[in-house]
């Protein structure tokens, strides 16, 4: 069962990414894919729906499994495809897909049991979705998404701290924040080092900007048009944080598959 504070119940990566990196290692043969289902749910105690689309794809030639962490108003990286697809992924705030053929599996997280010991569940539901574009995907830069997501950090945590606000030293949501660790991401091996430290820093700043738009950290700021002018600034950056996530962890799975010729990410 998942137990613990608001930090420790938070899912450090979003399970898309992880199955999104996962999935492809076992495409490349390093695992299989019932393997890489497991190693990209650690944390959830029920895993339904229909991943076995994962093992009909690999049949069907596709070689890796791409991710997206849409928002309302911000599909980037969702592929082209019907309203209900649009409309679970955004809901959700994040999917899977294969660019080569066309399909999407979509994750809805929820709690079950009694309320003194709950446990996380997860369903994938599969969408079809239009292919990808290969010059779509061969665009991508780990140099620029990296330089991108450092300038967006650097301003809106500037106007962060410039608003008149209680700030968060000696505060527990402080602490929540700064006790996350670059340790164990639960990654496979062999993903371009650029890609995997973006993905590990924008995860550090998701979880603390959803730590800090908690009600709990809300509440400790002093006036309503101040917590306001705070909520928006975190959640464009966690917005960006998503962006740079799903961008990196795409290019992580490209380039082990030998999807991006002519292109070196170190």
């Amino acid at each position: 069962m998942v137990r613990g504070t608001y930090a420790e119940q938070m899912s450090v990566l979003p399970v898309s990414v992880r199955l999104c990196l996962w999935a492809t290692a076992a495409y490349s043969g390093r695992l299989t894919v019932q393997e890489a289902i497991t190693a990209a749910h650690p944390d959830l105690d029920h895993v339904a729906g229909d991943l076995g689309h994962l093992a009909l794809w690999l049949g069907l030639g596709e070689r890796a499994v791409l991710v997206a962490l849409p928002r309302p108003g911000n599909l980037l990286g969702v592929p082209r495809g019907s309203a209900d697809l649009v409309a679970a992924a955004t809901d959700a705030g994040e999917c899977v897909y294969v660019p080569g053929i066309g399909g999407a599996l979509v994750p809805t997280i929820g709690r079950f049991g009694p309320a003194d010991d709950q446990g996380t569940s997860v369903s994938w539901t599969a969408y079809d979705c239009d292919p990808v574009p290969a010059h779509a995907l061969e665009a991508l830069s780990l140099s620029e998404i990296e330089r991108g997501f450092r300038r967006d950090l650097a301003e809106h945590t500037s106007a962060i701290e410039s608003l008149d606000a209680r700030p968060w030293s000696g505060s527990p949501f402080r602490a929540m924040a700064d006790g996350l660790s670059l340790g164990q991401w639960g990654l496979p091996d062999g993903l371009p080092s650029r890609a995997t430290t973006i993905i590990t820093m924008a995860a550090l700043v998701s979880v603390a900007t959803r730590i800090g738009l908690s009600d709990e950290a809300q509440s400790q700021v002093l006036t309503g048009a101040v917590a306001e002018k705070r909520r928006v600034a975190l959640t464009t950056l966690d917005c960006c944080a998503d962006t740079a996530m799903a961008a990196a962890a795409t290019i992580g799975a490209l380039s082990p598959a030998g999807l991006r010729p002519g292109h070196h990410d170190p």
